[in-house]
């Protein structure tokens, strides 16, 4: 029998404003909702939940309730959570109710989308114990299975993951390191005892969140009929289709005819009886490991290289994250929570994403999530709020240097 796993990232974050030069020392609303267009973070999460979120749940909840058979999964960052709670709670309630199923599982992640794993791993813990309390308190469950920010991986992140508990990591099944192998098994990371590897089949996941609406794919248009059978005809245990839950009605507007897609497709493939729908910690409890799997190096699911050149390929990227994390003991040790709040917050990937000077077969990508002009305003924002972050950890005469410094 096939299995189906299906799993969803919830995730919008904090967008600084645009912060100018002059507003350090005097502006400590870095994400104010008071901005213009796109750096407006509640009219943004109110549009993507209307789009999105709230259609995309009802219509799952009915399929739940159609086919009793499917089962899904979802990742919610921390501060998604947040912004839902404040502004659309329509929406999580819809999420609420999908979860009070039994057959959608919640997995564990940073509470604040960040990078800290790889940059500070007691910061790391501390987000994602933050996680797991929103999640126990909003829907009443403990993640069993772990995936880190943007499906971001190596060997030390599933040896962490083994002495914590978890089950297993998600991550991505990139050809380079599987080789002529499937990623549609499940793996033994190198460095765990117990906890093991579900990958991500990008070829089929990629179909729906990036193709499913171009009409310069020679497979368009992509219906549930065709997915089917491709999903029929791959080799393996589980079939892992893993993407942003923006998908259904935000990267793929409801025009393109997406939600009737996901409406038809899990009769679709319930027609085969080889195909049944699995959750991620079903599909590592049940599937034994066919192999031992070695990422010695980071992969994640974004762009064309799978790394983490996304959020670390140019000068402006690198500065602003060894400007952030070279405030941690001082912001630590001031032990206010409004700044431990917003510097946590700067966090988030995302920033570093807006950044990106990358311009080849992902391009459009990066400039279609970007809500400032240029990567470079991204950077001059971000490092601008870090200077008054620093400047708030700052007192007397040094505060005022910094300021005179700073203009």
């Amino acid at each position: 029998m096939k299995s189906v796993c299906f799993y969803f990232q919830v995730h919008q974050p904090y967008r600084v404003k645009r912060y100018g030069v002059f507003d350090i020392g005097s502006d400590s609303e870095y994400f104010n909702d008071r901005s213009e267009g796109d750096l407006n973070n509640r009219r943004i999460i109110e549009k993507v939940a209307r789009k999105s979120y709230i259609p995309a749940t009802k219509l799952l909840l009915t399929l739940l309730e159609r086919h009793p058979e499917l089962s899904v999964s979802f990742s919610f960052s921390g501060v998604a959570l947040e912004q839902l709670e404040r502004h659309v709670p329509e929406a999580l309630d819809l999420f609420k109710r999908a979860v009070d199923t039994g057959r959608v599982e919640i997995l564990g992640e940073t509470y604040y989308h960040s990078l800290a794993f790889f940059y500070a791993p007691a910061e790391f813990e501390r987000q994602v114990a933050a996680h797991r309390d929103i999640i126990r308190r909003i829907f009443g469950v403990r993640p069993r299975v772990f995936r880190n920010t943007e499906l971001s991986y190596r060997n030390d992140l599933a040896a962490w993951a083994d002495r914590e508990g978890y089950l297993g990591v998600l991550a991505e099944g990139w050809d380079p390191v599987l080789g002529w192998r499937s990623p549609n098994f499940v793996y033994k990371p190198i460095g765990a005892t117990n906890a093991k590897l579900l990958l991500k089949n990008y070829r089929l996941s990629d179909d729906i969140a990036f193709r499913f609406s171009s009409r310069e794919w020679s497979e368009w248009p992509l219906t549930s009929e065709k997915f089917s059978q491709w999903v029929g005809a791959a080799e393996g245990d589980t079939v892992n289709l893993f993407m942003d839950y923006e998908t259904f009605g935000e990267h793929q507007w409801e025009d393109t005819g997406i939600f009737d897609f996901l409406r038809a497709l899990p009769g679709e493939l319930l027609k085969s009886s080889n195909n049944c729908f699995i959750t991620p910690s079903e599909a590592l409890t049940l599937f034994k490991p066919v192999a031992e799997l070695d990422v010695p190096h980071y992969v994640s699911w974004a762009d064309v290289e799978r790394d983490l050149s996304a959020w670390l390929s140019n000068p402006m990227q690198h500065d602003a994250l060894r400007a952030l994390y070279g405030l941690r003991e001082r912001v630590l040790a001031s032990k206010s929570y409004d700044i431990l709040d917003a510097w946590r917050r700067m966090q988030t990937s995302d920033h570093f994403y807006y950044m990106c000077t990358k311009w080849f077969a992902d391009g459009d990508v990066h400039k279609y999530f970007n809500p400032y002009d240029t990567p470079y305003d991204a950077y001059l924002s971000y490092m601008n709020v870090l200077k008054d972050l620093e400047l708030q950890l700052t007192s007397g005469k040094e505060k005022k240097e910094k300021m005179l410094a700073a203009v």
